[in-house]
This record gives structure tokens, sequence and C-alpha cells, in this order.
């Protein structure tokens, strides 16, 4: 219904464009979720939205524990999946690198979302082998680009715990992995259309970092660099194909970057929104 309302060509089991599978790459699927369902309906609209071409996996775990969560990862990447989106996310702990081997996976790129929570870090955000991604209010303007954009207040950002910080992080209030990468529309207030009849009502409104992550992984997957890209090293050598996100704060750190938008690098945008593909 979503493809077909705005003119996209039918993704369908059928024809070879949709495949479904569990954590093991079976057909035995887990109880339905009322909940996960509409993540499942937005993350699959978003990416046609982005990447009408795509192929599309959708790997349903078992249960959102971490470990199931990731073995759902490994499993899209063993089916060959170039780009794994993941819109979940849970709070830090001391442990958590015990997980960080699930999104680890050179020449293919996971994206995540950086929480819809404000001012805070997150896994698998915070894994530096993973493009975090973080969180815009998008709005029409009358400058040349046609739309304007800042934080939205929502996205989560931060400085991680636990994790070491990547070389190609230069940032220096953090000396540990800063969160996020890039960002894109999060803002339910600005939201996107989404189509879900399980247990809903068919057209729905949703925003959310869970709306930012399928569409920079659909990004990556129209430049098709995912065999060549390290991780998410690229979009910083190669910010020219970024928006620069320069206002608003997501939360209270003392005014700086890693909450508060800032000309250049900041935590709750980290290097701005896809100008096109030539970042990705």
């Amino acid at each position: 219904m979503y493809r077909s309302t705005f003119g996209l060509s039918p993704c369908t089991t059928a024809n070879g464009c949709f495949r479904k599978v569990n954590q093991s790459g079976g057909i035995t699927y887990p109880p339905s979720d009322i909940g996960w369902s509409q993540e499942i309906s937005l993350d699959l609209d978003m990416v046609s939205a982005i990447c009408p071409k795509c192929h599309i996996l959708l790997v349903e775990a078992n249960d959102n524990s971490f470990n199931n969560l990731g073995n759902a990862v490994n499993e899209a990447v063993k089916l060959q999946a170039n780009e794994v989106s993941n819109s979940y996310g849970g709070s830090e702990f001391s442990s958590e690198t015990s997980f960080a081997s699930f999104y680890n996976h050179p020449g293919h790129v996971i994206t995540a979302s950086s929480g819809d929570s404000g001012y805070g870090s997150q896994i698998p955000a915070a894994f530096n082998t993973v493009t975090s991604v973080g969180g815009t209010t998008l709005n029409r303007a009358s400058n040349a680009r046609g739309w304007s954009e800042q934080v939205w207040s929502g996205a989560g950002s931060g400085c991680s715990g636990f994790i070491a910080k990547p070389g190609w992080q230069t940032d220096t209030g953090c000396k540990k992995r800063t969160i996020s990468d890039v960002s894109a529309d999060a803002n339910p207030s600005t939201g996107v259309a989404v189509y879900d009849t399980f247990h809903k009502s068919g057209w729905l409104v949703f925003g959310g970092t869970s709306v930012s992550s399928p569409i920079i992984a659909s990004v990556y997957a129209l430049a098709g660099n995912a065999g060549s890209v390290t991780s998410v090293s690229y979009p910083y050598s190669h910010r020219t194909g970024l928006f620069d996100v320069t206002s608003g704060s997501n939360g209270s750190c003392g005014g700086s970057y890693l909450c508060t938008a800032k000309v250049g690098y900041d935590g709750p945008t980290g290097l701005g929104t896809p100008k096109g593909t030539s970042s990705f």
C-alpha cells in the first residue's frame, strides 16, 4: 500500500524484492507484537522511500535481548545484506563490549539509532564500528535549499563511557566514542507517513531516530560503496555531501557541542544530514 500510493514498483516475495526470515534464517517467526510491527512498517517504508530499487531483507529476532538482536544482525550480514539498519537501543553498561562483535562487519554498513530521549548515550549506537544516526527537525523554508533543519530535542547524543574513540573522530571534548555521526529527520512533529494495519488504522505518522537510521542506511545503499567503507570513517573525510546543522539542543551539557548544535561536528546531528550520496 505504501509503495503503490507513492508510485513505487511492487517489492514482494513473489518478485524477489522482499524476503523475511527469523534470526537463524528460517521461517518460524517470533510472536507478533504491535510495537515491533510498527517499527517494521516504519523501516520497510523508509527503505522504500529512499532507495526504491533496493532489495529488502527483514530479519526478526526471537526477542529484544541484545544477544538475539545481535544474532539477527549477524544473520542479515550472512544473507549478504550490504547495509543493516537497527532502530533500537538501550543504556550503556560496563560489560557492553561483549556485544560489540555483533556490529563489527567490515564491508557492510551497520547503522543504529542514537536514541529518542535526548542527551545521553546508548548502544548499539555507541559502538565504534556502526554509523550512529542522530535526528533533526525538518521544515519547509524560503532559502535556496527549500528546507531548514535544527536539532530534534529528542535525539540521543553523548560521550560513551566504555567504547574507545575511533581514529577518524577528532573532537576533543570526549576521550571515548562520541555519538552521533550523521543524522536525518526524526522529529515526530515533522515526521513521516507509514502504513500499518496490524491492530492499527493504516496511515500513521512516525518520528524518532527509528526514522533516521533506515534513511541513512538507504542513502549508503544508493551510494553503493558498502564493500569499501571502513565502519563510519568515510563521512568524516568526505564532508562536502552533508548539510551542516547549526542550531538547537537536545539537553543540558554546559552548552558544549555534545548536546548543542555547532558549525561543524556536534553530538545531536553529527557531521550533518545527506546532501546527495557523495559523503556515503
